[in-house]
């Protein structure tokens, strides 16, 4: 029987444009992978159809998302699309690198780019569509936005995609489990590294 480990692990940062498939991709590594802490983001935003508070969000009133920025409960936090905040709970992300498990923030490039200040060692993963017709086709498959929102979030999502050299990895999202499988490549350390 080996000791618990006692180091630190790395921080994992996904990020990229709207629609491109970080939850989807996300919810893959939750489920095969259950050794990989993925923190849950607040957000003010209602919750959309399937979506379950403290699984997929924790669904906040803006009161309570005001009462966590001025307590500094938040290591990121963002108003996304114009529309609604979205932030990550500092502590939880704290617990889970001091405990050496595998740790994923998936997160906005807003966020991202907070995390980046705050803690640099992170590795910063962008998620790319595999062209942007495909974006768009996953946006509008979706069916969860109006004519309206989806063209707010095409428009910020063509800066999102210029925002790809600012980031360390650049994973194509081709197909779910395989991206899935490349990010957790990237967080499980090799033989070699031990």
């Amino acid at each position: 029987m080996t000791a618990p480990s006692t180091r630190r692990s790395r921080l994992v940062v996904l990020a990229g444009p709207t629609a491109v498939g970080k939850g989807t991709v996300a919810a893959e590594v939750r489920r095969s992978h259950p050794d990989v802490w993925i923190s849950v983001s607040a957000t003010t935003r209602p919750p959309r159809p399937g979506e379950e508070d403290g699984v997929h969000y924790w669904f906040v009133s803006d009161e309570e998302f005001d009462a966590m920025v001025e307590q500094d409960n938040l290591l990121e936090w963002a108003v996304v699309h114009q529309t609604a905040r979205y932030g990550t709970p500092r502590r939880p992300v704290e617990l889970a690198l001091a405990s050496g498990r595998p740790a994923m923030l998936e997160i906005d490039l807003q966020g991202a780019r907070q995390v980046r200040e705050t803690m640099p060692e992170a590795l910063f993963v962008f998620l790319k569509p595999p062209s942007w017709d495909e974006l768009v086709r996953r946006l509008v498959g979706r069916g969860t936005e109006t004519e309206e929102d989806r063209a707010r979030r095409l428009e910020t999502a063509r800066g999102e995609l210029a925002a790809e050299a600012e980031f360390d990895v650049t994973i194509v999202n081709h197909e779910v489990h395989a991206a899935a499988e490349d990010l957790v490549a990237l967080m499980v350390p090799s033989p070699t590294d031990l």
